[in-house]
């Protein structure tokens, strides 16, 4: 009678390594630009700005002599020596405004400026529009009290925000000046938001303090 237990016969096939594949090497992050300080020479107002551009301090406006003491114009200068901000601190009051349809395309509050009437400010890239005209749009990029970017505006505002030492304006240079025409539509803004020098405008402005 045949056993009713045994042994396999035969012999042991052996189990077989897959080879597993190296981790394909990552291309390392690209390092932050070096960021440098300036400081307003009253020593309120400071940001933080590329190590690769430069700084011209030069005389605001100013109502008297003794308030030219305090009125400083800081223009910012990018790698390529073109003109890309200016930040102004202690300069007068002064400026019109009138009707205009706002477009906000980015904003975010600017932690380190509050305006003296009680007012936390906001960095803002925008458009106007007015009603009437033909004109293209108004393009600009800078920090203004909150309201100016958050609330619904019916008028083109102001991006003078009052500090204890004065006033302060802060704005990208868009061409030879703040005001001339930038972009040909607002898809071509939106695209340059997608620029490294977007971000670095944006991060100075946000950079903002006052103390």
């Amino acid at each position: 009678m045949p056993s009713a237990t045994g042994s396999a016969s035969g012999s042991a096939v052996p189990a077989t390594t897959v080879p597993v594949p190296a981790p394909a090497p990552t291309a390392p992050a690209a390092a932050p630009p070096a960021m440098r300080i300036y400081t307003f020479p009253d020593g309120h107002i400071s940001f933080s700005y590329p190590a690769g551009w430069s700084i011209k301090t030069k005389p605001g406006p100013a109502l008297s002599q003794e308030a030219q003491r305090n009125s400083f114009d800081a223009v910012i200068t990018d790698q390529s020596g073109q003109e890309v901000a200016s930040v102004l601190s202690g300069t007068y009051g002064d400026g019109a405004a009138g009707p205009a349809k706002r477009t906000v395309l980015d904003h975010a509050p600017v932690p380190a400026i509050n305006d003296k009437r009680g007012e936390a400010t906001e960095f803002g890239f925008a458009y106007d529009e007015y009603p009437g005209t033909t004109g293209p749009a108004h393009y600009f990029m800078d920090v203004r009290r909150a309201s100016e970017f958050l609330a619904p505006v019916d008028s083109s505002g102001s991006n003078q925000v009052w500090l204890p030492n004065g006033i302060l304006t802060a704005s990208v240079i868009f061409g030879d000046s703040p005001t001339r025409q930038a972009f040909t539509s607002p898809g071509a803004a939106k695209a340059w938001m997608g620029t490294e020098q977007y971000a670095r405008l944006k991060a100075l402005l946000l950079s903002l303090k006052y103390s």
